[in-house]
């Protein structure tokens, strides 16, 4: 294996692997990358077993053939070389001969033969536009739990229908929907999948490097799922187990609606959140007829309290609710209206931004006793 490729190529190439390289691993084999070069072009594959991406760029290649390089290794001595070509050249032992201009490194690689070997890509597929399934993550992704106990909430619901996506996730405190009104051609009915956190993290980062108007190929195995954008495919194993029935958590008859501004309820509950519990954030929302007044209080910091005028005929309810939870819908959620919905101080509240009807995007919080 001989090739020479750019120093800017190479480094944004690899960096994409960067989030699927394990660190730590009693398999050697892992923290490398693979290198293969075929025509006119060199292929970039890391994975941990669980998450795997290929990703390629333009080289020319003197001599065909494959060898793997330490991945951070590599990224942190690509990124340190001068602008320009970086030539590569395999040596015995697996050793690999690096030269930029007059710099000279070798690298100790380890066989290509214990790489693990990678599923094809399916014959048919669905194209999602990048853009759309990048917002859907993200707000979704933060309501993932962070339990590994809780195997089937480690991940986003996403379902695929020809008219349409839904995507949810929930940690059994909070969950946040979204659907979206966008017709999938090639898919003959519904499709339904668990997909894992760290894959969702690495479409996000997919999607960031392609352009506007980019689409997602979205396609499935028996045991993976096979996300391509371009020249790059990103390959998950399947979460198995069963979803709860997100459904029935859904609120039905929240009646007592109040309508806020986006940025002054986000401003507002992020300085009374300052002086709210460390362990449990709690913020008491208190609405009544003159509008919405929220106060926290620790006996480590102090009081707080901060009034918004608002508009609201029902009856008068406080409620608590954990201001990260809150906190962390907001700074997904587009600026704009957004409708509060409450029931009783026992019963989930709901958070509901206005704007595009064709997107429809919902977050349920359970409440705290204050």
């Amino acid at each position: 294996m001989e090739f020479t490729v750019t120093k800017a190529d190479l480094a944004r190439e690899l960096s994409l692997t960067q989030g699927v390289v394990e660190r730590k691993t009693t398999i050697p084999i892992l923290s490398n990358v693979l290198f293969e070069t075929a025509g006119g072009r060199l292929a970039i594959t890391a994975t941990d077993l669980e998450l795997s991406i290929e990703t390629s760029c333009e080289a020319k290649v003197k001599k065909e053939g494959a060898g793997t390089l330490p991945a951070k290794k590599l990224l942190d001595l690509v990124r340190l070389l001068p602008e320009g070509d970086v030539r590569f050249k395999l040596l015995e032992n697996h050793w690999v001969q690096i030269v930029s201009d007059r710099k000279n490194y070798k690298l100790v690689g380890l066989s290509k033969d214990n790489f693990p070997a990678l599923p094809a890509f399916p014959a048919s597929s669905v194209r999602i536009p990048s853009k759309v399934l990048a917002d859907m993550v993200l707000k979704t992704t933060f309501a993932i739990s962070t339990e590994e106990s809780r195997y089937t909430l480690s991940g986003a619901l996403a379902v695929l229908k020809p008219e349409g996506i839904l995507m949810v996730a929930t940690d059994g405190h909070r969950l946040a929907i979204i659907e979206v009104d966008r017709k999938l051609e090639g898919l003959p009915g519904e499709v339904r999948t668990l997909v894992p956190k760290k894959a969702l993290g690495e479409i996000l980062r997919l999607a960031g490097e392609a352009g506007e108007d980019a689409e997602i190929e979205f396609a499935q195995d028996e045991s993976h799922l096979f996300f391509r954008l371009g020249p790059r495919l990103l390959i998950s194993r399947k979460l198995t187990g069963q979803f709860p029935n997100y459904e029935a958590v859904l609120p039905r008859d929240n009646s007592k609606v109040v309508v806020l501004d986006h940025g002054e309820f986000h401003d507002a509950l992020r300085r009374v959140s300052q002086l709210a519990d460390s362990r449990s954030h709690a913020v008491k929302l208190t609405v009544a007829s003159e509008g919405i007044e929220l106060s926290a209080s620790s006996p480590d910091f102090g009081e707080a309290k901060e009034a918004i005028e608002r508009e609201y005929k029902g009856d008068p309810i406080s409620i608590g609710f954990n201001a990260e939870y809150l906190l962390d819908f907001l700074a997904a959620s587009p600026e704009g209206p957004l409708s509060l919905e409450l029931k009783d101080e026992q019963s989930a509240g709901q958070l509901r931004p206005g704007g595009d009807p064709s997107i429809r995007y919902r977050y349920v919080v359970m409440p705290m006793r204050i």
